[in-house]
């Protein structure tokens, strides 16, 4: 059933009421939403007002993001089609139906991307002495230093492998690009098929060149003028030195993408063991999309298809450069920073703060009241970090216990468990060894801390364990006292000034026996009979949250309305759904902020007149996931390591813990309220399925959620003074994700927090 005919259903008044919240109608299908977000991405490369180099990067993020959801989302969809199941997800679409029209709207997309970097940016960056070439562009000179690049540094890296009696079509690695090649015998006629790896992975993708003479002539470029040429078109118009004596008589790129999700039994005996023996097979994956240039010769392609055993369906024919994730090596030039996002470093929380030369008492400040930190906005090192260093310097500290998902090579977190070790502290790491395509950081990682003493646990059979927190033990007086953090994203130090992500620091009595129960649970063998305060997956998680929504429909008047407020990456989770339809239909007010998937359909009379779903895309991955109950003159507030789908709720272990204290509690609501405010960098979702960017209306102030926390959280470290010199750093015109916004005096910020008695 295509979307289109499952939105008409909608009219059709026949519908029966007590059925009609499980309508296909009512649902967009998942894979496609999820294209929807990276749509929301390509339009920030689309947008002028974005600074050059951070739209040269969103064109890479664009193609990465493509990448991983062709290796994990669409290679599902085709074990699903191979195994005969063909069964309609909730939306009314078959596996078939979804790689249809997955395979449409990729196509359509592609063709934006490839419109943006070859007619706009291009020009652009030109024009800013940075001249990304094609080899025919190149000078006499240019073409000479190129050669001689390829003699020098290219040729020795690479291998042709002809295809012939007794040479088999080689393995084409997953994401690699290549170069198909016919080759033809001139004595014996004979023509080949041969295949030439483009060594991207140990080279440059582009390869530098001097300049022409007439780039430098304007005064604008002078010798700050830069020029790059694809490695792939150097080797291509160097073939005859791979095979001397032949003649080249076709060749083109390719590059494919290859089926890359980890299957790992429940019932492994060594899940250490079976997870590397897993990434091994990853490589040889099935193949799920073949890439070609768009001239690839009819000849060529049936050779090419025919050797890789693919479906027509299967080529995804690409004008332009192919693999544009390389153009992070563009972006990524050093220098020119009127071309990229003015600089901002997470500043010290106000709580936080201590004398010069003194490092922050993190576990005083947790006695003095609950602290809530937002990152980026907030100093991952200076809080988090800082936290489990000081547990490990204290002596009083006895044991300190930390979930690993995803982590950094650059992150203190995971070395100071090990010093913790070495101290004679009781230290516990709980890896996720299949956190996805992290595994062998994490299996690295988790050899570490076994040989430095650490207790390491892999967690349960079939659940990945996602839930984001660290305990801390320690000896006060003739007792313990448990620390906690417990937060929304991982504990990866450079994933931290990019994700926003809100963190709580406490040492409320129930919350940490619960995380003390949670981890006894996940190393142990047991299984809590209940938990205090937190909901935990996949037990309690989705039934908690339904329950929320049912209170707050069994409290709202129009005397006293009641309202939902959320915050997270996606939502799928029909059950979750279905909840919210039943409060809009009763009256209350769902506001939604969902940064990527969104099966919701708002806006249908009678079903979700009453919910509003905004997304925001900008310079910071919005990654947080808040959720607020409002009902009878108070709060209900939930931060939560889990979004609202099934696999969240179903098949990991996940935490959300509730925020009691009010001004934390406000904290939260007012970054929610800005973020449903923002009419610069966000997008609502209407019920034809159609994501919009938001527009300013007239008379209305502009707004924007990341610009706004900059400022902010500038104000509470610094005073009014530190805001008013970032603003003065922004370029007129620009601000951190788009035009300079104004603060609307209208909207004062959050008041600061204030100082707790001591407990």
């Amino acid at each position: 059933m295509s979307q289109e005919h499952a939105h008409n259903q909608l009219r059709d008044p026949s519908r029966d009421a007590a059925g009609s919240l499980r309508d296909h109608a009512l649902y967009i299908n998942r894979e496609l939403s999820w294209l929807d977000f990276n749509e929301r991405v390509l339009q920030l490369a689309e947008d002028p007002t974005v600074p050059l180099l951070e739209r040269v990067k969103y064109c890479a993020i664009y193609t990465t993001n493509l990448d991983e959801y062709y290796m994990v989302r669409v290679a599902g969809l085709h074990d699903q089609i191979d195994a005969g199941v063909e069964n309609p997800g909730q939306d009314g679409l078959t596996p078939t139906e979804t790689i249809a029209a997955i395979r449409e709207r990729v196509l359509g997309l592609g063709a934006r991307l490839t419109r943006c970097f070859q007619s706009d940016l291009r020009e652009k960056l030109a024009a800013q002495g940075i001249h990304v070439l094609r080899y025919e562009q190149l000078d006499k000179q240019q073409r000479a230093e190129a050669a001689e690049r390829f003699r020098r540094t290219i040729f020795p890296a690479l291998t042709p492998l002809a295809v012939a009696p007794g040479r088999p079509f080689p393995y084409i690695s997953n994401l690699s690009l290549s170069l198909a090649v016919l080759v033809r015998d001139p004595v014996s006629g004979q023509t080949v098929f041969a295949r030439v790896k483009v060594p991207s992975e140990i080279l440059p993708r582009f390869v530098r060149v001097h300049p022409a003479h007439e780039l430098n002539a304007n005064g604008s470029q002078g010798e700050q003028a830069i020029a790059f040429v694809a490695l792939e078109e150097v080797i291509e118009r160097h073939l005859d030195a791979l095979f001397p004596g032949m003649e080249i008589v076709d060749s083109a790129v390719f590059r494919v993408t290859r089926d890359a999700d980890l299957e790992v039994s429940d019932d492994a005996a060594d899940l250490l063991q079976a997870v590397e023996d897993e990434l091994r097979r990853r490589r040889f994956g099935e193949l799920v999309r073949v890439e070609i240039e768009a001239s690839m010769s009819q000849r060529l392609r049936e050779e090419l298809v025919g050797l890789l055993g693919v479906q027509s369906e299967e080529v995804y024919p690409v004008e332009g450069l192919l693999d544009m994730g390389s153009l992070s090596q563009i972006a990524g030039l050093p220098g020119m920073p009127e071309l990229r996002f003015p600089p901002f470093a997470g500043v010290t929380h106000p709580r936080l703060q201590s004398n010069e030369g003194e490092r922050p008492d993190v576990m005083a400040a947790m006695r003095e009241g609950d602290l809530l930190v937002h990152h980026p906005y907030d100093s991952f090192a200076t809080s988090v970090e800082r936290f489990v260093e000081q547990a490990v310097e204290d002596p009083n500290v006895l044991a300190i216990k930390q979930t690993v998902y995803r982590t950094s090579d650059d992150s203190a977190m995971v070395p100071a468990l090990m010093q913790a070790s070495e101290r004679g502290k009781q230290a516990v790491a709980l890896v996720e060894l299949t956190a996805r395509f992290d595994e062998r950081t994490n299996i690295h990682w988790a050899k570490a801390l076994e040989e430095a003493g650490v207790h390491v646990v892999y967690g349960l059979p079939a659940l990945k364990t996602h839930a984001k927190c660290v305990l801390v033990v320690r000896r006060e007086g003739d007792g313990v006292r448990n620390y906690v953090h417990i937060g929304t994203g991982n504990y990866h130090s450079a994933t931290a000034r990019l994700y926003t992500d809100f963190g709580l620091m406490t040492i409320d009595e129930q919350l940490g026996a619960d995380v003390a129960d949670m981890f006894n649970y996940l190393t142990g063998f047991g299984r809590p009979q209940h938990y205090r305060q937190v909901l935990t997956a996949p037990d309690m998680l989705r039934h908690g949250m339904v329950e929320q929504v049912e209170r707050t429909i069994a409290s709202h008047t129009s005397q006293k309305p009641a309202r939902i407020a959320m915050k997270m990456n996606a939502l799928v989770d029909g059950g979750c759904i279905r909840a919210l339809y039943r409060a809009s239909q009763a009256g209350v007010k769902v506001d939604l902020n969902v940064r990527g998937i969104c099966c919701l359909r708002p806006g249908l009379p009678g079903i979700s007149e009453n919910i509003t779903v905004v997304s925001i895309v900008g310079r910071f991955l919005e990654h947080s996931r808040v959720y607020v109950f409002q009902r009878d003159g108070e709060q209900t507030v939930f931060i939560a390591s889990a979004d609202l789908m099934p696999r969240n709720l179903d098949h990991r272990v996940e935490l959300a813990a509730p925020v009691h204290d009010p001004d934390l509690q406000a904290d939260l609501l007012d970054t929610l309220e800005r973020a449903f405010a923002d009419n610069q960098s966000s997008w609502e979702l209407h019920s034809d399925g159609v994501w919009r960017r938001r527009d300013q209306a007239p008379g209305q102030p502009p707004r924007n959620l990341q610009r706004e926390m900059i400022e902010l959280h500038l104000r509470r470290s610094a005073g009014e003074e530190a805001a008013i010199e970032t603003r003065s750093a922004v370029r007129p015109g620009e601000s951190a994700t788009g035009p300079a916004v104004a603060r609307p005096a209208a909207r004062p910020p959050a008041r600061p927090p204030v100082p707790r008695p001591s407990a």
